[in-house]
C-alpha cells in the first residue's frame, strides 16, 4: 500500500482543538493567559480554567488534576474518538489515557508515540 493511500485511509481528524497546560499556580498562570490572550476565561473553575480563541481552546489544569502531565498537551478533534484510538494503536501508539468522558459528554483519550510524545484526542458532544 501506498504512503498516499495509507494516508487516505487514516481518520481524518479536523486539526489541534485543544492545548491543555499543567498548572501549579492556578491563580497566578489565569492571569497570565488572560493578559496575554486580552479575554476572560470562557470556564473559569478550580477544577479547569479555559480560555477560546478562534477555534482553538485554551485549557489550564490545576495540580491533582493534571494527572502528572510533564507539559503540554495538544488534542486533535475526530469524529469518533474509539475509531481513532484504534487506528492510532493499530499504526504502534501506545495508550496512555483510555476513552473517558471528561464532562458534558466531551471525550478525551491520549496515546503515545514511539518516542514518548503524547497526543491528544478530543470528540465533541
Amino acid at each position: 500500500m501506498s504512503t498516499q493511500r495509507a494516508n487516505e485511509e487514516f481518520f481524518i481528524t479536523s486539526g489541534i482543538r485543544t492545548i491543555t497546560y499543567p498548572i501549579t499556580d492556578l491563580a497566578r498562570v489565569k492571569a497570565l493567559y488572560s493578559a496575554l490572550m486580552g479575554v476572560a476565561p470562557n470556564v473559569d473553575e478550580a477544577y479547569y480554567v479555559g480560555f477560546r480563541v478562534g477555534d482553538l481552546d485554551i485549557a489550564l489544569l490545576p495540580p491533582g488534576l493534571n494527572q502528572g502531565m510533564a507539559g503540554p498537551i495538544g488534542y486533535w478533534g475526530v469524529d469518533d474518538i474509539a475509531e481513532s484510538l484504534k487506528q492510532f494503536l493499530d499504526a504502534g501508539a501506545a495508550v496512555q489515557q483510555e476513552v473517558k468522558d471528561v464532562g458534558g459528554g466531551m471525550l478525551t483519550a491520549s496515546v503515545k508515540d514511539a518516542d514518548g510524545n503524547i497526543i491528544g484526542l478530543i470528540q465533541a458532544p
